[in-house]
């Protein structure tokens, strides 16, 4: 199975917790994980025979949080060819805003851009909806499972 690399942009927490939560969820369906810090993302590129997870809150008018910009940014301004990436987004928002799950769309098209492909569709977590993201995004995983293992078989 393919290592599976989960990162995070979060404002107030929901975001870190999620991706802990998930992390743990598929580390236990045999996946070999990495869970990387914001703060320990300036010079990664996702590695193309892994898989990515990208778990991010919306901030502002749609912004990217403050802790993964300079991520996102290093990744817009290098712009590393990335064929082969199979990558799944969640985003966390409000849809009482216009810009709901701003941020992760913006995730969205900057891998689309590179040439990344996505694994599985984008899940949105409405926080209008659910206090709790995590339990949403762990129902999503049998999903991306699914998902995970066919690209692992191929």
């Amino acid at each position: 199975m393919k290592k599976v690399n989960i990162v995070f942009g979060t404002v107030y927490g929901s975001a870190q917790y999620t991706a802990e939560t998930i992390e743990k969820a598929i580390a236990k369906l045999g996946f070999t994980t990495k869970l990387l810090q914001p703060n320990a993302l300036s010079g990664f590129v996702p590695p193309q025979d892994e898989l990515l997870i990208v778990v991010c809150s919306t901030t502002g008018q749609g912004d990217i949080p403050e802790d993964i910009a300079p991520w996102f940014n290093e990744l817009k301004s290098n712009a590393p060819y990335l064929p082969a990436l199979q990558y799944s987004l969640i985003g966390l928002g409000d849809s009482s805003y216009d810009t709901f799950c701003g941020a992760i769309k913006q995730f969205d098209e900057l891998l689309a851009e590179l040439g990344a492909k996505p694994l599985t569709e984008t899940l949105e977590i409405d926080a209008c909806e659910t206090m709790e993201p995590e339990v949403e995004a762990e129902t999503w995983i049998s999903t991306w499972q699914h998902a995970a293992i066919l690209a692992s078989e191929a």
